[in-house]
Order: structure tokens, then sequence, then C-alpha cells
């Protein structure tokens, strides 16, 4: 399976090992620029909307970019398999900026949300790019490492982001917050440039998988289940009530039946091996962020804490996961994918039910906030080597449909569950059970990445 691009005279000791120093800075250079972003816009958008007059739309401009990604993921995993990441991973960047310079630029919310949805499937493809350039480039045995460094540029930018943010859009404007990146992300691909023309110049091999349109199709439908979920709450019909709930069911239907075609046979039945590997991602996404986006909430409205130290929460979850992904690096094959996985669904699941006590109960805010940290570690264990587990079980041939099966897991598992538990937390009437619904559900999702998790190995043959 492996074709490494970049030859060493000697083993290899790290990621940062001269043939690899520079394409691992890109990689995770893009990673954490479109992290950043990410988190920036949640900061400025109550001002962009405020000054935008775009209220109605400030829903659709976090939700469409979920749901163009997976549109991005299914193209991007195709063309890899098609014909290499080369092409693919220089055209989910040019989307990526032409996504931010629409959004920069806008003076209108439409505009704005026409940037996101065109920056959302620039992300959504760039992510499967990446990972099949490192089964292209890096050995096997540094994979642990340069998924634990994704890990880490990914969670980095939670601890700076909001704040920078904050500050340029005081400063100069909210424009510049896309503006500004665009500037950042050129000289990243500049970076692994060289490499990629490497794999240009390799004597081109007749494409052993054909365009699936019918993919495309799928990935379409899935994404459009995925806006009509997060649309479907806001939805009241006089005299039907359950009308919102009603169009919710239906959305996820709609969302399981168009995933099927986009992930392993198997898994949504949880077969052993592959399937798991991809389910488990997308069940642990679930239960995590589902929870997540709702903790500071909790904080705020039954313990009173400010709003920045509320956040303070999730920077210690983060803090903890870039830790445990870089522990799980070093540990390597000492550490068995199994047990990290099913120890890191296990520390999610453990968290989760604390949030859901502390909500009950009503116990100290203290509980949940430690319980957070062990999420925030549960994650850095499972997440990067899931990631590993996914290309060791890829051929060359399907490299990119199983690197887009994984990043579609982790979309959709996250954009469903936010989706659901908005749902629920609206349902009830006092704010307490409200948290605690919203948290009941979330640790469901995470006690079934705890049941998925131990399959992600083959069954042991006699």
């Amino acid at each position: 399976m492996q074709d490494p691009v970049v030859p060493a005279t000697r083993p290899a000791s790290g990621i940062l090992a001269g043939p690899y120093l520079w394409v691992t800075v890109g990689t995770c250079a893009l990673v954490f620029l479109a992290a950043f972003e990410s988190l920036a816009v949640t900061t400025i958008m109550p001002l962009v909307s405020r000054e935008l007059d775009g209220a109605a739309l400030y829903a659709l401009a976090f939700a469409g970019p979920l749901a163009t990604g997976v549109i991005g993921m299914v193209a991007a995993g195709n063309w890899s398999d098609w014909r290499g990441p080369t092409a693919p991973l220089y055209t989910s960047v040019a989307l990526f900026v032409l996504g931010l310079l629409i959004a920069g630029t806008a003076v209108s919310m439409p505009a704005l949300v026409a940037g996101r949805l065109v920056q959302g499937l620039g992300g959504g493809a760039l992510t499967v790019s990446l990972y099949v350039l490192v089964a292209r480039i890096y050995p096997g045995a540094l994979h642990p490492k340069i998924f634990a460094a994704f890990s880490a540029a990914w969670v980095i930018p939670s601890l700076v982001g909001p704040f920078a943010a904050g500050i340029v859009a005081q400063v100069f404007s909210w424009h510049w917050v896309f503006l500004g990146v665009v500037g950042l992300v050129i000289p990243a691909l500049l970076m692994i440039a060289p490499v990629l023309k490497r794999l240009d110049s390799k004597p081109a091999a007749q494409p052993s998988t054909p365009w699936a349109v019918g993919r495309l199709a799928w990935a379409a439908l899935a994404a459009a289940a995925v806006l009509g979920l997060n649309l479907s709450a806001g939805v009241r019909v006089p005299g039907i009530p359950a009308v919102a709930g009603a169009l919710a069911v239906a959305a996820v239907g709609v969302a399981l039946l168009a995933v099927r075609p986009l992930v392993p046979r198997g898994t949504l039945t949880a077969r052993r091996g592959l399937p798991s590997v991809i389910l488990t991602r997308g069940l642990a996404s679930a239960g995590f962020f589902g929870a997540e986006v709702y903790l500071p909430y909790l904080l705020i409205e039954q313990y009173a804490f400010p709003p920045t130290f509320a956040g303070l929460t999730l920077t210690a979850g983060a803090l903890s996961w870039a830790g445990a992904s870089a522990v799980q690096g070093r540990l390597g094959a000492r550490l068995p994918h199994r047990r990290a996985v099913g120890i890191g669904a296990l520390m999610v699941l453990g968290a989760v039910v604390l949030a859901l006590a502390t909500a009950a109960l009503n116990w100290p805010a203290a509980i949940a906030i430690a319980g957070w940290i062990s999420a925030g570690g549960g994650m850095g264990l499972l997440y990067p080597r899931l990631s590993v587990m996914t290309l060791a079980l890829s051929t060359k041939e399907n490299e990119g449909f199983n690197s887009s099966a994984m990043s579609i897991a982790d979309s959709l598992g996250g954009a469903l569950a936010l989706a659901i538990t908005g749902i629920v937390f609206a349902a009830f009437t006092t704010t307490a059970g409200s948290f605690a619904g919203v948290f009941g559900l979330a640790a469901v999702l995470a006690a079934a990445a705890a049941a998925v998790a131990p399959r992600v190995t083959a069954a042991k043959t006699p």
C-alpha cells in the first residue's frame, strides 16, 4: 500500500526529519487555518449578523458550510482515488480561498452565506485530500505522529482563535477575519508544492477508480437533509405542534439513507473492521460535540459563570485533547489501536454522564468541568488512532473513499447530533430539564460509540 514519494536514506526519525519537514509544516498549517477560521467565525457572527441585518440567515451561515462540506469530501475522495491527491488539494484550497474572499467582501448576509457555502465545499475537500496525501508520503510508522500533529493543529486555535478574531474585528473590521486568512493559506500551500510536484512527476497509471456520479448525488441529498434538519427546529405550523419533530425524523431518515453509499458497506450495522472504525468516529463526534456546545450554556445559566470563564472549560478540554494526542503518538504500537479507541470512548462517555448528573442533580460545576477535561483526553486518544486505522485498512485504490467516509462520519455525526439536541432542548419546559435532555441524548450516543469501539479490529481467527 505504501509508496512514499519522499525517500529517506535511513529510517525516518519523525515527521520533522529532513525529507518530511516542510510538508509537515505546510499540511499542519492548512489544518490550523481551517480550524482557526471555523472558530473565528463563531466569535464574529453576531456582529456580522447585526451589521448586515441577517438574523434570519444566522443558522444557515453555520449549517451551510457543514452541508456543502459533505459534497466536497465525496468529490475529493473520488478524485484522489482516480488521479491522486494533487489536483483535489489545489482545487480545495482554491475553493476555500474563494469562499473567504466572497465572505470577506460581502455587503449583505446572502452574499456572506454564499461565501460560506463555497468555503465549506473547499474545506471538506481539503480534509480528505490531506489524508490521502499523508497515505502517499509518510510511512505507516509515522502515521500516529502526523495525525497527532493534525489534532494539535485543530485544537490549538481554540485557545487563540476567538480572542484573536475579536481583536481583529474590533480594531479593524470583521471583514479581515476572512481576508486575513487568505494571505496565510497561500504560503502554507507553497510549502508542500514541491512534494505535490514530485507526486505528479511519477509515471501515470491507468485510473482504476472511475468517477462515481451516483455518490455525488447521494452526498448532495445528505447535505440537503442536514440543512433540513438544522432548519426544521424553526418550523412552526399553527394547529400542528408536532410538525417540527416530524420534519426532523424525516430528515434523519433521509440522511441515513443517503450516507449508506458514502461509507464502507456494513458501517451502519457495525460490521467488524473498517466499518466499525468509521461508525465509532461518527458516534464519538456526535456524543462529544452534542454535549460540548451546551456545557458553557449550562455553566452560565445554572451556575452564573461569566461567559469568559465558561469558555475556559472548553479551552481546558482542548488542551487535554492536544496532550492526549501527543501521548498516543509517542506511545505508538506500545498502545494497541483497539485499546486506545476503547479507553478514549469510555472517557468521553464518563464525561458526558458527569455533565448529565451535574445538570439533573445540581451537583457542583467543578464535577462537569473536570469531566470535560477527561472528555478532551478521550478524543485525543481515539481520534488519531481511528485516522491511522482508516489508512491502514485501505488500499491505494480506496484511500480517498475511506478518508472521505471518515470525514463524512465526523461531519454528519456532529451535525445530526447538534440539530437533534437543539430540538430536545426546546422540547422541555424547564431549564434543568432541557440540559438534562441534551446531555442524556449525548450520553446515549457516547455509549453507542463505546459499545462499537471493541469492533474496530477484525475478529480473531482460530
